[in-house]
């Protein structure tokens, strides 16, 4: 607690919350509350966006930054909406652009905005980029920027990577160099296809979620000028004020802060000690030789007796007296009394798979054949019978011969026995003797019946005349 109240006093002394001046012929301007002055060696990157730190910010406190310019006329109009409201902001200036408009460059200086660098050509793959392509597009953009404002020191050494590409090679190059990298908090997304309203709306939603921090605006675009007065009119109402940031030189000390104020991004708490095994004075594992009682020699089990030393070729080897483990293990017998019975062959119920065969063999005998002539007759005389007199009973009777008499097919031989599966059909039954009796009446391997001669009935019953 006292080392906090000392600090807040430093703070005081050293004039880190100073007011900034007054904006004559502008009474209701928002002005720039306060100017931080920053070390880049003590805090080399900065911005919650892509690191754990940022600045020492208190809440309700904006930094502006523009990036990409200058640009005429578009970052004309920045300056001028800046200057009518008194607020002072960070250019991150393009080589190249700086080098195309120089005038620019020492407009905003002359008005007291600090002035950074954004490499010499904005290319987007420094994420990729060799070290020492980085390092050219870096160096060349500090000295386009100085020749283009005739004072290498009025360049601060505060450095944007473009499209916030980070890579920790480059940022190890900056830190070596003793610039500091700045990220951003929030953003207003004002290089994508939005009008200057929704680029008001972005600024002003995620500042009010954070509360402070850096907002990235882009100085070359005319929406973002056209949007710039309503951010700043917003930040007015809502009671947000503007922080200017500078860099410590010899003449200007840096603003004295706590570390716990540049903290952005906490750590997640650990619930388990950080411990360095490398430094913790562990003792030499040591591996005793085991027992031999644990391996049943000292009782018995061996006819020779235990020797006290080992014999490796030409050398003896003598065994530890420390005994690793005290209590040694016993390998006992059982007695046959104690030993499990042999399961009888009863005690198990085999069942066969296999059944027996028997004497009796069933064989199929096929259906008595029949002649086509005798089956085509047979289903003729299974038609219903035309009446009497009419023209089929006539044509019939004229067909048939008077002479000629109907008889069926002779019985077929008596057939060989094989044997064969059981038929749904027929079966028999064979005997030792080799006789076959039917087992069961089949109407179906009896002889056929002799068919009716077509035309020898009426449909009354009486026998047609024959002619």
């Amino acid at each position: 607690m006292r080392r906090t109240i000392f600090a807040f006093c430093l703070l005081a002394i050293a004039g880190g919350y100073a007011v900034g001046a007054e904006c004559p012929g502008h009474p209701d301007a928002l002005g720039t509350s306060r100017t931080i002055v920053v070390d880049p060696a003590e805090h080399p990157l900065i911005g919650s966006h892509n690191y754990r730190e940022s600045l020492p910010l208190e809440d309700h406190e904006v930094v502006l930054t523009f990036d990409d310019g200058p640009l005429p006329p578009s970052t004309s109009h920045v300056l001028d909406t800046l200057a009518s409201e008194c607020i002072k902001a960070t250019f991150f200036m393009v080589g190249r652009m700086a080098q195309a408009y120089p005038a620019l460059v020492q407009r905003a200086y002359a008005e007291g905005h600090t002035i950074a660098t954004h490499s010499q050509s904005h290319p987007l793959t420094f994420q990729k980029m060799p070290v020492d392509k980085a390092a050219r597009e870096i160096e060349d953009g500090f000295e386009s920027v100085r020749a283009a404002l005739g004072d290498p020191k009025g360049v601060s050494d505060f450095f944007r990577i473009p499209g916030l590409l980070r890579q920790n090679s480059v940022e190890e190059y900056l830190t070596s160099r003793g610039y500091q990298t700045w990220s951003v908090d929030f953003m207003a997304d004002d290089w994508h296809h939005i009008n200057d309203k929704e680029i008001v709306r972005r600024a002003i939603t995620r500042i009010e979620a954070r509360g402070r921090g850096i907002l990235l605006l882009h100085d070359i675009h005319p929406k973002t000028a056209l949007a710039l007065p309503q951010i700043i009119k917003e930040l007015k109402a809502r009671g947000y004020k503007i922080v200017h940031v500078v860099e410590a030189t010899p003449d200007l000390p840096k603003t004295a802060s706590l570390p716990e104020q540049w903290i952005a991004r906490p750590e997640a708490p650990s619930y388990w000690p950080h411990v360095d095994v490398a430094t913790l004075a562990l003792p030499k594992p040591q591996l005793d030789a085991p027992n031999p009682h644990n391996f049943g020699i000292a009782d018995g089990a061996y006819p020779q007796s235990v020797p006290d030393r080992l014999h490796g070729g030409d050398r003896e080897v003598p065994l530890p007296a420390v005994v690793l483990w005290p209590h040694g293990v016993k390998l006992v017998a059982l007695s046959p009394s104690q030993m499990l019975p042999i399961p009888a062959a009863d005690t198990f119920r085999y069942t066969p798979v296999w059944k027996p065969r028997s004497f009796m063999r069933s064989v199929r005998v096929p259906m008595a054949r029949r002649s086509p002539a005798a089956a085509s007759k047979t289903a003729m005389a299974s038609r219903p019978a035309a009446p009497a007199g009419s023209r089929s009973t006539l044509r019939a009777t004229r067909r048939v011969a008077p002479s000629r008499s109907t008889t069926h097919a002779a019985p077929p031989p008596p057939l060989s026995l094989r044997s064969s599966t059981l038929s749904p059909r027929s079966e028999t039954t064979v005997a030792v003797t080799g006789s076959v009796t039917p087992s069961t009446p089949n109407p179906l391997n009896s002889p056929p019946r002799p068919p009716r001669a077509i035309g020898s009935e009426t449909e009354s019953g009486n026998p047609a005349a024959v002619q």
